[in-house]
């Protein structure tokens, strides 16, 4: 149980790390050092941590999953925004969209990247345990996993989404202004959507489709894309 929870966790933090640290990078390259300044493109993990998004939330979630079910079926947070100063861009509304890309775009090389070392990890078979193999192969898939999970969702055209500054970018101006007015109540309408609106129609179970429809064909073809066989 702990050693899987472990894996699991070292996953999820490897995703949402290198997640926002690629932010960062991109903003720097585009010429915006904010987040160099403030310490923000940075491997290490605390100094992305939101203390709801990152530990509050997903720690009721982890609780209350367990005591009502025994088992964790939907997991949503979010970590510190990578402070950006749009107005050291040549253009700031493509900019900002190039920035948000870079989010997801690491996820799915990072995605990409764990399945393909499953071919030499599958060397180690025969020096250690079927046990420490087990785990190997599953932190393998959980990055895999976790990686689809993180960059997928965040392409959902909603601010503050990746996807939904993806989708200012590429607007005329004066819609774009219209859309970007969405941002402060969009993290609310995410919840809403997962969280409240299942709880009251229990028929309507978005994450569900979201795993069904999107995830596991994603995870398929990440897998056939690195040559792996099931």
């Amino acid at each position: 149980m702990l050693p899987d929870l472990a894996v699991a966790v070292l996953a999820s933090i490897i995703a949402i790390t290198l997640h926002e640290a690629a932010h960062g990078y991109a903003a720097l390259a585009l010429g915006d050092p904010t987040a160099k300044w403030m310490g923000r493109i940075s491997l290490n993990p605390i100094r992305h941590v939101d203390p709801v998004g990152t530990l509050l939330v997903p720690g009721i979630l982890l609780v209350s999953q367990l005591l009502a079910t025994g088992r964790v079926d939907v997991m949503f947070g979010w970590a510190k925004p990578v402070p950006v100063d749009i107005r050291n861009f040549a253009n700031p509304r493509v900019g900002m969209m190039w920035v948000a890309i870079a989010g997801p775009a690491m996820n799915f090389a990072l995605a990409l990247i764990a399945a393909l070392l499953i071919h030499p990890a599958s060397w180690l078979e025969g020096s250690l345990s079927a046990d420490s193999m087990a785990l190997v192969y599953r932190f393998l898939a959980l990055s895999i996993l976790a990686n689809l999970v993180l960059g997928l969702f965040n392409l959902f055209p909603i601010p503050p989404l990746d996807g939904g500054r993806i989708v200012v970018g590429l607007l005329p101006m004066r819609a774009a202004m219209a859309y970007a007015r969405l941002e402060p109540a969009g993290l609310f309408l995410v919840i809403g959507v997962l969280f409240l609106l299942p709880a009251l129609i229990p028929a309507f179970q978005p994450m569900d489709v979201f795993v069904r429809e999107i995830i596991r064909p994603a995870f398929d073809f990440t897998l056939r894309a690195a040559g792996v066989t099931r």
